[in-house]
């Protein structure tokens, strides 16, 4: 097997282990790695039996992969649109021996119309661009800068792909910065899709909100469900027992199906 790793890795690439190796992934060396908010989302997200689910802006593929872990009757499509990243997630798609149930699509998350039918899906799943294009210095690196500013897609953009691709009732699944929460739930309601479940993330008790998680459903009815919040790190810099449970994968035993 290691043979066949070195063959799907290219040059300026690595494949990194988690979850005590039930899943690898490859990632630039030097360009986008995802970060802690992708495993947030991931932890966070439920699907049900047979779920069509679609990845909006994927990146490396890591919300995916570990959502077909957890999911194993389930079938995913991500769509990321740098050729390069999407190329790089199919590979691991492969890596990992799943690729009879990911597929990885090169697209635009603004022209979802060229690329699926209406109603496609069941649930949605995606970690947007969180920094507005003149906001602050704009990396360097163009796929940090796209996977990070609001260059190739907006947050309108990615509600509004959702909103077309999910059937009546399909679900909707996010990470936000906590201080751009009214912006999230705002632009959901403008899209028929209502929030439904929210948990705060905080870097530890003394902080404030870090990350928003939001679940939606399209076409559902008001009241939402506002769960404990959750600490990344203890009072004494030390992480969490959730969030150690979170990087050593304890949700892939979690295969009850909601």
């Amino acid at each position: 097997m290691v043979g066949g790793e070195d063959r799907l890795k290219r040059d300026g690439e690595t494949i990194d282990e988690f979850f005590q190796g039930r899943l690898k992934i490859l990632q630039k060396e030097r360009g986008y790695r995802f970060s802690v908010d992708a495993l947030l989302l991931a932890d966070f997200a439920t699907l049900q039996r047979g779920d069509r689910l679609v990845d909006l802006g994927a990146g490396s593929g890591i919300i995916s992969l570990i959502l077909a872990l957890r999911f194993p009757e389930t079938s995913i499509t991500e769509v990321e649109i740098q050729e390069d990243l999407a190329d790089m997630a199919s590979r691991s798609v492969v890596l990992n021996n799943i690729n009879d149930r990911i597929r990885v699509c090169a697209g635009d998350v603004k022209k979802i119309q060229e690329l699926f039918s209406a109603q496609s899906f069941d649930a949605a799943v995606f970690n947007p661009p969180y920094r507005r294009v003149n906001s602050g210095r704009i990396n360097p690196d163009n796929e940090k800068a796209i996977a990070r500013h609001e260059i190739k897609g907006t947050l309108e953009d990615f509600l509004a792909s959702a909103r077309y691709l999910l059937k009546e009732s399909g679900r909707v699944y996010a990470i936000y910065p906590a201080k751009r929460v009214v912006q999230i739930i705002s632009r959901m309601r403008g899209n028929g899709i209502e929030p439904k479940r929210l948990r705060v993330v905080h870097s530890n008790s003394m902080s404030g909100g870090v990350f928003i998680l939001v679940e939606g459903i399209k076409g559902s009815g008001e009241e939402a469900e506002i769960l404990p919040p959750l600490f990344i790190y203890r009072d004494d810099g030390r992480y969490s027992d959730e969030m150690q449970d979170i990087f050593n994968g304890s949700s892939l035993s979690r295969s009850v199906f909601v």
